[in-house]
């Protein structure tokens, strides 16, 4: 017994006792994550996927398709760089299209997704993410202003491509009070949308194949 535990402790006084307990707790600490990951999977992704349904069926109205709108995704390509693009479908038929522009703001980054039917006018548009001010930059959101509802109907001539500014500039749309860069990034991000979806209109307007 004495020889046992003489042995014991020479081995947790060696250098490599030190790295095996390191790779065992390495080891244990992998296995936990990998099961939480497993675990949470699922949850996230559903939640994903109702986020972005929530969001889709804002901006393209129900009666003008009959499909999952999530399901209708599509990649096309935008100067090397992929956009993803979800089609409204009816019978077969694209009927409008969704895909997501970004601005800059005056606090970052603001994400918006615009709906589009076939003939380039705006079925809706809605920001997805911004960090602007609350009281100034917040009023891109529809729970604290109609302001960006005013894009619907909108389409690359109406206005004129050189009227897609705000007042400020010399275009066409308010800006807010205290807070010009906000909805300057948001008119911007728009119209670089209808630009993307005139220049792909035919790579858009294709119905997804089948897998």
């Amino acid at each position: 017994m004495n020889a046992l535990t003489a042995r014991l402790s020479a081995f947790r006084g060696a250098p490599v006792a030190h790295g095996v307990l390191l790779g065992l707790f390495a080891l244990v600490t992998a296995l936990v994550l990998a099961i939480s990951d497993e675990l949470t999977r699922g949850p996230i992704a559903a939640r994903a996927a109702e986020d972005l349904n929530a969001s889709l069926v804002q901006v393209i109205p129900d009666n003008i398709h009959d499909n999952d709108l999530a399901s209708g995704r599509i990649e096309v390509m935008d100067g090397g760089t992929p956009v993803t693009v979800y089609q409204a479908t009816a019978a077969g038929a694209v009927t409008g299209a969704a895909f997501e522009r970004t601005g800059q703001g005056y606090g970052g980054a603001i994400k918006v997704l615009i709906g589009i039917d076939p003939a380039g006018g705006i079925l809706g548009v809605r920001v997805l993410a911004h960090a602007e001010t609350p009281g100034l930059g917040d009023k891109i959101e529809t729970a604290k202003a109609d302001w960006i509802l005013g894009f619907g109907g909108r389409s690359l001539e109406d206005p004129a491509p050189e009227r897609w500014k705000v007042k400020r500039d010399g275009g066409e749309f308010d800006q807010f009070s205290g807070a010009t860069i906000t909805p300057r990034a948001v008119v911007a991000a728009v119209k670089s949308g209808l630009e993307f979806f005139a220049a792909h209109r035919d790579d858009i307007l294709t119905p997804k194949e089948d897998s």
